[in-house]
């Protein structure tokens, strides 16, 4: 037997097995397990309404992993903006080749050259990032609140502000890695609450989905508005019932989500 301290890493934060997440399978499953992302479901729409209630404003686009979720969010961010993406050494944002590539550790990285181009900054360091952005086209900013595969490392909150007035100032969207922090794991709902920074984007995994495959990715901030035509649907000021879904998730179970008890 295993005694799992870990939770999954950070994925069953309500346990194994909680009566309420195996009851809202049963009852999914009754339905319908599948259903193509031509249609809209009822499931997929309240829990992206769910999502952005708790959070800012937003879009939601549900994939099927973290790394899903990080993908689509530099991807987005590449097709509106020309230019290198600012990540942090040490950071981790997966295993896919754009997630890879944004990812600050050489063991990750060194296999897999040539890699699309990132500019890596020391986390936590004002004085480097002025440093390593002095003069470069920026397109955007990724950065994990804390980061977690690294160890166990928060950003401080005069450095999450900085890198907001940076993305407002270069009029870049501002992307917050919450695969690892997101739904709860640091007292809050979202770790971007613990310091009063909004970020343009956010990317949510892992937890989310509860051992479920699901990633999230919500975005509306204001340096994407103005690219409608580029982006997976509008940007929405608040939540709504008709919000269509820009994914069909594998399984569409809005009571396996924490904040849907």
């Amino acid at each position: 037997k295993y005694l799992d301290l870990l939770g999954g890493i950070a994925v069953q934060i309500l346990g194994h097995r909680h009566p309420a997440v195996l009851e809202g399978i049963r009852k999914q499953m009754a339905r319908y397990l599948h259903v193509s992302n031509l249609y809209y479901t009822d499931i997929q729409t309240a829990l992206a309404g769910n999502l952005v209630e708790r959070s800012f404003p937003s879009r939601v686009f549900f994939s099927n992993s973290g790394a899903e979720a990080n993908e689509a969010a530099l991807k987005l961010v590449r097709k509106i903006r020309k230019g290198k993406t600012l990540s942090f050494k040490n950071s981790f944002h997966g295993r896919t080749f754009l997630t890879l590539s944004a990812t600050g550790q050489e063991k990750i990285r060194a296999s897999f050259r040539p890699l699309p181009d990132f500019i890596f900054a020391q986390f936590n360091d004002i004085v480097d990032v002025r440093r390593k952005t002095a003069g470069a086209p920026l397109a955007g900013i990724i950065v994990e609140p804390l980061q977690a595969e690294a160890g166990v490392y928060p950003a401080r909150k005069d450095f999450l502000i900085f890198l907001r007035r940076l993305a407002d100032q270069k009029k870049i969207p501002l992307i917050f890695d919450e695969i690892q922090t997101g739904i709860g794991r640091t007292g809050r709902l979202f770790a971007f609450e613990n310091y009063g920074v909004v970020p343009d984007i956010m990317t949510l995994g892992k937890a989310v989905g509860g051992g479920l495959p699901l990633g999230v990715t919500l975005f509306c901030g204001k340096h994407l508005l103005g690219h409608d035509d580029r982006l997976p649907g509008a940007c929405v000021p608040a939540p709504r019932k008709d919000l269509p879904p820009s994914a069909c998730l594998r399984l569409n179970i809005v009571s396996l989500h924490p904040i849907s008890f």
